[in-house]
């Protein structure tokens, strides 16, 4: 009798050491992302006070089908674990160039950017053109040339020899199409995130078609569009209210990151998203796509984006549960390993 006590005060007090560590480790976890928010929040605030500071004329950048493949992923790894047998030195090429969508900016990739260089890969992310940092005036910006510029700069400036895998998230999915099409024999990869896979000559709005009604009906009667040049013009862009984004947007997200997106979305230049996209077959054809679907997505509805998956015919197809529209704020880890998934590909 004495003997089993003992054996149960040992196992008990091994218990509770385990459970110390656990809380520990824990409590670690919960200070990195803390920290990587406040940094987040610092770049948001700093942003707010440039945008306040200058009229946008200043123009900054940051950067640094049935035979697919198909994974459904919830949060696997939320206990802070690397992904298991995962080596960067196998790979040709580890550097990961994330575009945001619309209204979004680089900021917005904050904990991604963190898990890819934990990862040691190269995460480089951009502004697109009236978008985060970028302060242009985003009712100047009236074409997906111009809008996607940014990323277009970077890419032109690659060394010959070098690739690099492209992430698209929403409209930032045209950008990076767009790119494709510029150039192929710069990407290995381009991942599109619940992004707007478009086809030739369909404009990135179409995507979004069911949840905001079509194009023209959209430009005469939304409430949401901004005119820059006077209500005599043509709408230049368009940004929905805090509420509305919410609700599109941020369903699953946890509060501080809705906190940081509130402080940080900008308006969404409108001419990009209303134009209709060239692609050809011997340039964009020849990429090697992935698309991402979010499974709680209200902004862009797990129904539409199956649909650009069977009408756009990816090379593999990635499911996360319980990610709305931000999967980069409400699934990060889910995310992270499908890009390292996706990454090691041959």
């Amino acid at each position: 009798m004495g003997n089993k006590i003992m054996s149960m005060m040992k196992k008990d007090s091994k218990d509770g050491s385990k459970s110390k560590r656990m809380n520990r480790s824990q409590r670690k976890l919960l200070a990195d992302e803390e920290m990587l928010h406040r940094r987040a929040l610092s770049m948001a605030i700093h942003q707010t006070q440039l945008s306040q500071r200058f009229d946008g004329s200043m123009s900054r950048r940051v950067g640094s089908t049935s035979t697919r493949k198909q994974r459904t992923l919830s949060d696997p790894f939320s206990n802070g674990k690397q992904v298991p047998d995962f080596s960067s030195e196998s790979l040709t090429v580890k550097k990961f160039v994330l575009v945001h969508g619309e209204g979004f900016g680089a900021w917005c990739w904050y904990k991604i950017v963190a898990s890819l260089e934990e990862s040691g890969l190269s995460p480089i992310t951009v502004d697109l053109t009236g978008s985060g940092f970028n302060m242009t005036d985003t009712n100047t910006v009236s074409t997906l040339e111009e809008y996607s510029k940014p990323l277009i700069e970077y890419l032109k400036n690659l060394p010959e020899e070098e690739k690099v895998i492209l992430v698209g998230h929403s409209t930032g999915g045209a950008s990076i199409s767009y790119a494709l099409e510029q150039f192929p024999e710069k990407i290995s990869k381009a991942i599109f995130v619940c992004a707007t896979m478009v086809s030739d000559g369909q404009r990135p709005f179409d995507v979004f078609s069911e949840e905001l009604g079509s194009a023209e009906r959209f430009m005469k009667e939304s409430q949401f569009l901004i005119y820059g040049n006077g209500k005599d013009e043509p709408p230049t862009g368009f940004m929905f209210e805090k509420q509305h984004m919410k609700g599109l947007y941020f369903n699953q997200s946890p509060n501080k990151d809705i906190a940081l997106a509130m402080m940080s979305m900008r308006p969404v230049p409108l001419g990009p998203m209303m134009e209709k996209v060239t692609l050809t077959a011997e340039r964009y054809g020849k990429g090697r796509r992935f698309y991402v679907q979010t499974l709680e997505d209200l902004a862009l509805s797990p129904d539409v984006q199956e649909k650009l998956v069977r009408e756009n015919s990816p090379e593999g197809v990635y499911k996360i549960k319980g990610s709305d529209h931000s999967p980069f704020f409400s699934k990060p880890q889910s995310l992270h390993k499908i890009l390292l998934e996706i990454a090691q590909i041959p």
